[in-house]
């Protein structure tokens, strides 16, 4: 009986590891079936082909409906690696034109997972991009000795205008890190690298779409899978409308020839850019095709960096067109009104031993006059007074007040236009002298940023942003280079006034003397060429030479035009221009020309002409 009762409990125990067992093929095969995706991805693979549509990117215009950028047809060689046999291989890189080492190493790259993390054997992978229609046609025609290759059709940028690369950007294969950051993009994608084509590329890409096509046993394609019920079509991108006049913009560029430097005009009433010219430029056309990669890493090497964006990028001294944001302060604060006081000028600021030189103009000194001769006596002379203050108990104290007052104008830090690459520049503060000094210092010590010299360091964009301001009488837009996004609105920043908590009557004293300094009303004034180019336009302007410490200084001018309805305001950056009347004021002058009257009149396009032909670079002379 024992036995027996043996022999019967042993039947128990093999029907439960028999129980056991299956259970456990079971779970696995649910496993495989439903919760793991990858044996259904290979199934599925034997039997459909997910042929990814991409969408057309988004067109971008000029403020006038100027087509700026388009689309071109380009074509990618893909192919699934499984599908691939008895390639003819020497034929294959025949009609690419590759080498047999090229084919290994593109091979290679694409099942190296950690170069191609995406990488199947049952997937399509990309195997060279950006053929054109020539090159795709002759691979097309043996297209059927290839199994496992097959053409896919993108679009690739194209250019109306050898014009504003710096603004426009570039677009460039994806990263890993783009891979990683944006599950929109995939390997052999396009991305914007630069410009608006990177600060929009969420509206400029679209949305990708899907094609569903059977395939046979052999894998040869048999239509679109169910009449193409679960295609997904691609979304175009959303086109943009730029604040940038292009005529404008190409006239900056033949200025600048031969220079380095920039050129930025706003609109100030909506706070668009008008053109962006950054010297020297380079054609846009270098950055598309095979050939970017090569292109790019020339420019990088070129001594006078072409791919710099200086009109957001570059950081200088402002010089002397800084001193209108002094003026401000000083009326603001009480330091000066505009009859009084009278700072005295012998050819420049000099008090304990300390001197900063000036030009020969009246002396002692009003406001009005002393924009318009540009005198560094009297901003020297205000900022002295104005950190020696007892309202403010301290240099330290008073530091704090100016610093606010530049901040609130625009300076210091980004303004935050829609453009990538923007710096900050600097506007020292109290914390910034007292280590240096350790905290021995007064307005003597720093004298020098009163005329825009110093530690003060401003980009072209905020000299032309503080004209913007200035124009009306207190406030400003952040100025953005996009008008209109097609479908979509533009962020309300690029809509809002920003005010700089000045009284707008200060302004107009502030106009008063970039006005004169056109004219010459006060006796001298440093802008009167700007009359001579524009004679039938109320233009107000301020020049500035900033000192350079490498070499001859640099050549500035801010202004605006109208006085009274101001359409434009500029700034003219040229490195190495000397005087600000020697390169900044007729070059400023005739950027308005344009812009107010569509063209140049005979005799600006003549002077126009002669500076385009100007040579001014680092270590040459002008010639």
């Amino acid at each position: 009986m024992a036995k027996d009762f043996r022999y019967e409990k042993r039947k128990y125990v093999i029907g439960g590891v028999a129980v056991f067992i299956v259970l456990v093929y079971l779970v696995r095969l649910f496993d495989l079936q439903v919760l793991t995706e990858e044996y259904k991805k290979y199934a599925d693979n034997n039997a459909f082909l997910n042929k990814t549509q991409y969408p057309s990117r988004g067109a971008i215009y000029d403020r006038n409906g100027e087509l700026l950028v388009f689309n071109q047809p380009s074509y990618d060689v893909m192919f699934v690696p499984r599908e691939v046999t008895q390639l003819d291989t020497l034929d294959f890189c025949r009609t690419l034109g590759l080498t047999l080492q090229q084919f290994k190493e593109r091979m290679a790259d694409v099942k190296n997972r950690r170069k191609n993390p995406g990488y199947s054997r049952y997937t399509q992978q990309m195997f060279m991009a950006q053929l054109s229609a020539e090159e795709c046609g002759e691979f097309q025609e043996k297209l059927f000795k290839f199994p496992g290759f097959s053409i896919q059709r993108r679009t690739i940028r194209q250019y109306a205008y050898n014009a504003a690369a710096h603004a426009l950007g570039d677009l460039g294969e994806v990263s890993q890190r783009d891979i990683e950051n944006d599950d929109y993009y995939t390997r052999g994608d396009y991305i914007g690298k630069q410009g608006i084509e990177k600060a929009y590329e969420k509206y400029l890409r679209g949305e990708k779409g899907v094609e569903v096509l059977l395939r046979d046993a052999h894998g040869r394609i048999q239509g679109h899978y169910m009449d193409g019920m679960y295609d997904v079509p691609s979304v175009p991108g959303k086109n943009l409308t730029l604040g940038l006049d292009i005529k404008l913009q190409m006239l900056g560029e033949r200025l600048m020839k031969n220079k380095i430097g920039s050129i930025v005009a706003i609109e100030p009433s909506t706070g668009e850019i008008l053109c962006m010219v950054s010297s020297p430029t380079f054609d846009p056309h270098l950055m598309i095709g095979r050939q970017r990669g090569k292109n790019h890493t020339a420019l990088q090497k070129d001594k006078n960096k072409p791919l710099l964006n200086r009109a957001v990028m570059g950081t200088y001294p402002p010089g002397s067109t800084f001193k209108t944001a002094q003026a401000l302060t000083f009326l603001q604060e009480g330091i000066v009104t505009e009859e009084a006081p009278a700072y005295p000028c012998s050819h420049g600021f000099l008090h304990r031993g300390l001197r900063v030189g000036c030009h020969g103009h009246a002396s002692p000194i009003t406001l009005v006059p002393a924009i318009a001769t540009s005198c560094n006596s009297y901003f020297c002379w205000g900022l002295y007074q104005m950190f020696g203050s007892k309202k403010y108990g301290s240099p330290q104290n008073a530091i704090t007040v100016w610093k606010d007052h530049m901040v609130a104008q625009g300076f210091g830090y980004r303004l935050g236009t829609d453009l990538p690459g923007e710096q900050r520049g600097l506007i020292p503060n109290a914390q910034f002298y007292d280590n240096i000094y350790r905290g021995s210092w007064n307005g003597l010590t720093v004298i020098s940023i009163a005329i825009g010299q110093g530690e003060v360091l401003t980009t072209p964009l905020q000299i032309a942003n503080l004209g913007a301001t200035i124009a009306n009488r207190g406030y400003f837009i952040t100025p953005h280079i996009v008008k209109d996004i097609e479908d979509n609105e533009l962020d309300s920043l690029y809509r809002t006034p920003r005010h700089t908590g000045i009284d707008p009557a200060y302004y107009e004293e502030v106009v008063k003397g970039m006005r004169a300094s056109v004219t010459g009303s006060t006796g001298s004034g440093t802008c009167r060429l700007v009359g001579t180019i524009l004679p039938d336009v109320e233009a107000c302007g301020k020049t500035g030479t900033a000192q350079n410490p490498h070499g001859k200084d640099h050549s500035v001018f801010m202004g605006f035009a109208p006085m009274d309805d101001p359409k434009i305001a500029i700034v003219v950056y040229v490195e190495n221009g000397g005087w600000g009347a020697t390169y900044g004021v007729p070059i400023g002058a005739l950027m308005m020309d344009q812009y107010l009257h569509g063209e140049l009149s005979p005799a600006n396009e003549a002077l126009a002409e002669d500076f385009s032909k100007r040579i001014v670079m680092y270590g040459e002379q002008e010639r």
